[in-house]
């Protein structure tokens, strides 16, 4: 009698090809999610890197030709690059601290037993649900010279003798946008806070009322220790998003006046599409990138020290 040679399959062996095929499985119902991905967001950034090394423009008839990191030597010798990344960080470190200082006092207020609680929480959602566009339209008419309402009410009260063009005031324009800015990312900002609010524990503070901690006392060494994590987590997005804004500026300015609101999203827009230079835009954003990254690590590292 032979010797059988065949053997059953170890259970080892059965689980490790169900693991297969169960990881085929949930990559075959990602595909519809990641395809958009790749087709929309990867392909155009691996894309965007690769025009930062060519010398694209618009209108020519030669092939592009590589250029190595000529583009990123010439843009670090631009001042025109270098004073829009300035405004651009006064405009996001400015709206993105004054919209946590407001969005933290709203949430504080959304999280009393109130009145009409629930309306004002539907209300404190209103610019978001506005496109940035309508959001500057809408603004430009308040700022508007002559018929804008923000002028009018300020006459009334008596706290200005004369029309003000706050758009296109070299001194003022600056803060104006950044005043639309905090409104507008206000709402979301708030809604995560609020959402922080309400897992705190309420133990926390009955014993630090017992203990005699004042209001203050409780809200500095309860409430915020515990909304860490959140705060870390919003204002890093808020900054990142604050930084690459775009519609909302170019709506209310285009830039103006003489530059005073170019943010660098806005300087890659006109070097791109007013001047044609390509490459040279998508050297701009890969070094944006770049940059925004490193300011990013300081500050989440430097909060996750502190909260060790």
């Amino acid at each position: 009698m032979t010797a059988r040679t065949t053997r059953r399959p170890t259970a080892g062996r059965r689980a490790g090809g169900g693991e297969a095929r169960r990881g085929r499985e949930t990559l075959a119902l990602m595909l519809p999610a990641l395809v958009p991905v790749l087709v929309f967001s990867v392909g155009p950034l691996l894309y965007g890197i690769f025009l930062a090394f060519t010398d694209a423009r618009s209108g020519r008839n030669s092939v592009t030709s590589f250029v190595g990191l000529a583009n990123f030597g010439e843009l670090f010798a631009d001042g025109d690059f270098w004073e829009s990344f300035r405004i651009g960080l006064v405009w996001a470190v400015s709206v993105t601290v004054l919209q946590f200082a407001a969005s933290l006092g709203l949430a504080l207020l959304l999280n009393e037993n109130l009145r009409f609680r629930a309306f004002a929480r539907v209300l404190a959602l209103v610019p978001w649900a506005m496109p940035p566009v309508v959001i500057g339209l809408m603004w430009r008419l308040v700022y508007h010279p002559n018929a804008g309402i923000l002028n009018s009410v300020l006459q009334q009260a008596g706290l200005l003798g004369h029309n003000i063009d706050w758009l296109n005031d070299f001194s003022i324009a600056l803060p104006a946008v950044i005043v639309v800015g905090v409104w507008t990312g206000m709402p979301q900002t708030t809604v995560v806070l609020l959402a922080g609010l309400q897992n705190v524990p309420g133990e926390l503070h009955e014993a630090g009322h017992m203990d005699g901690a004042s209001t203050f006392r409780r809200f500095w060494s309860i409430t915020l220790p515990q909304l860490r994590p959140i705060i870390v987590t919003i204002t890093s997005l808020d900054f990142v998003w604050n930084i690459n804004q775009f519609g909302l500026v170019y709506v209310l300015t285009q830039g103006g006046p003489g530059g005073r609101t170019r943010l660098p999203m806005l300087f890659a827009y006109e070097e791109a599409f007013r001047y044609g230079f390509f490459g040279y835009a998508a050297t701009l954003g890969v070094a944006f990138v770049i940059v925004v990254l490193a300011l990013l690590s300081l500050y989440i590292g430097r909060q996750l020290r502190e909260a060790e």
